[in-house]
């Protein structure tokens, strides 16, 4: 396993689980989002160690732009040397956008 690297979100990336959040208790199932949600961050946690895990983003095949499946979920983050960033989290089946930050 290599070196645990720095993780940080972007704006756009933590008001997309606070949107995942809202539409769940909007449908009365508070406890899905918040399963999802947990699940998103738990597995966000363990790539700390493995930043390169991800695919190349076939949109953009930007070597640092990267991302990850859970379904339903394209959790799109960059890749630095020292730190990911996580993007978006978005449905899987949305087109995707970068935000310019």
């Amino acid at each position: 396993m290599g070196r645990k690297i720095a993780i940080s979100f972007a704006a756009s990336a933590v008001e997309d689980l606070e949107e995942i959040l809202a539409y769940y208790k909007e449908q009365a199932v508070p406890h899905v989002g918040q399963r999802l949600v947990s699940g998103i961050v738990a597995d966000i946690e363990l790539w700390a160690s493995q930043p390169e895990m991800g695919r190349v983003i076939p949109e953009f095949e930007l070597d640092f732009l990267r991302e990850l499946i859970r379904r339903p979920f394209r959790i799109v983050y960059r890749c630095d040397s020292n730190r990911i960033r996580i993007v978006r989290i978005w449905r899987s089946e949305r087109m995707l956008v970068i935000p310019k930050e």
